[in-house]
């Protein structure tokens, strides 16, 4: 009598093989909008501008003035985490000198 023996293919290099495709999608990016108000200097905002977002002095200008003008302005586009913190620090700095900068973060 025959050994029926079945072999699947494991180990005879006939088995195919499987690719999963993985889609890595970018990190949602989220703006940093300044709001105007009637108590935080001009000057306090261009140094933080300077300071926490890392902006030239000629850039911090021109945004703070933005938020003067035009009641808002993005600072910046971050990923989520980068954006909290900046927003966090800023916030806080503004705190520590008894301003009440608005500060908020949306999706991009």
């Amino acid at each position: 009598m025959a050994d029926n023996n079945h072999n699947s293919g494991a180990g005879t290099g006939t088995g195919t093989s499987v690719r999963e495709r993985v889609i890595i999608e970018e990190p949602r990016q989220y703006k940093v909008i300044f709001h105007n108000d009637d108590f935080t200097t001009m000057e306090f905002v261009t140094e933080v501008l300077r300071r926490v977002f890392n902006k030239p002095a000629d850039e911090a200008v021109v945004l703070m003035m933005k938020v003067h003008r035009e009641g808002m302005a993005v600072v910046g586009v971050y990923s989520y985490d980068v954006a909290m913190t900046k927003a966090a620090a800023a916030t806080s700095m503004a705190r520590q000198e008894g301003f009440p900068l608005k500060i908020t973060c949306e999706p991009a």
